[in-house]
């Protein structure tokens, strides 16, 4: 998986974008999916790290 990979969470189809990071938990841009805490949560429902999957290329 490339770091540029985007993950979408399956609770509330938030997408995680590397290229934005996750301003409210201090993640900064160009910080890979693969390089989150373990313990990173969905930024809108908290759901878990591990309900994330990639997104889909278009």
């Amino acid at each position: 998986m490339s770091d540029t990979a985007r993950f979408e969470c399956r609770v509330c189809w938030y997408v995680y974008d590397p290229e934005e990071g996750d301003e409210q938990a201090q993640i900064q841009p160009g910080t890979a999916f693969s390089e989150l805490p373990e313990n990173w949560c969905c930024p809108r429902c908290e759901g878990m790290k591990s309900g994330f999957l990639p997104c889909s290329e278009e």
